[in-house]
């Protein structure tokens, strides 16, 4: 399987998601802005960064770079595709997901290992999780506020379209503790936390058993790679 990940200017998890990609056992595959070329890649991952700058709003320029146009009829053809902290702000920005991301309500940037629970299983990128499972996934962000209307936020809630829950501690002000959501398919995960930084032994989030000893991660780009293997 080949996944590809799409740098952005301004990106800075692109090589960490690509490592990700090779340690769940796909072939990564790096992706360029500009370019109007996925290079028949089966997955697609966009990073986490500041692209652009976060100039105008966050992953609001980077929603219309060429690419971008081919990440979008891919998501409409049911290709996998997760938006990971800016890649999730520019899912929004694109309209392939809806809501957005503010500026959060403490006004300040955090960096904590956070828990979440799973919501939903059942999306390309969730397989390999149980419903109602927490997990402890790195958080990095200073526009991670999750908004919507309430009619918005209950057509989530109903479809069962809230994918992660953020547990124990909100740590940016989203509403109804939203931590991910997906689109209507499932194929198409956009989330604050960083998965990629959580798929090693000795580098991940600290756990029960050991520190530093957190890969749940690791789950998500395992998730897609069986997916991709079941169509």
């Amino acid at each position: 399987m080949r996944i590809g990940v799409i740098t952005f200017p301004g990106s800075l998890d692109d090589r960490d998601a690509q490592r990700a990609v090779r340690m769940a056992g796909a072939e990564p595959v790096a992706l360029w802005h500009g370019d109007h070329d996925l290079q028949n890649v089966d997955a697609i991952v966009l990073p986490g960064g500041f692209s652009y700058g976060d100039y105008l709003r966050a992953g609001a320029i980077a929603s219309h770079a060429p690419i971008m146009s081919e990440v979008i009829d891919a998501a409409e053809r049911g290709v996998p595709v997760l938006g990971i902290c800016n890649g999730f702000q520019m899912l929004t920005e694109a309209h392939l997901l809806p809501g957005g991301l503010i500026r959060n309500d403490h006004g300040s940037f955090i960096r904590r290992d956070q828990t979440i629970v799973v919501e939903n299983a059942d999306t390309a990128w969730t397989t390999d999780f149980e419903q109602g499972e927490e997990i402890v996934i790195p958080l990095k962000n200073a526009e991670g506020g999750f908004i919507a209307s309430q009619t918005e936020l209950d057509r989530l809630e109903g479809e069962g379209r809230v994918v992660f829950r953020y547990s124990g501690i909100n740590p940016n002000g989203s509403l109804r503790d939203i931590a991910g959501i997906t689109n209507e398919r499932g194929n198409v995960v956009g989330l604050m936390p960083h998965p990629e930084h959580a798929i090693e032994a000795g580098f991940g989030p600290d756990t029960t058993l050991a520190m530093r000893s957190g890969i749940d991660g690791l789950r998500f780009f395992m998730s897609a790679i069986r997916a991709l293997q079941t169509v």
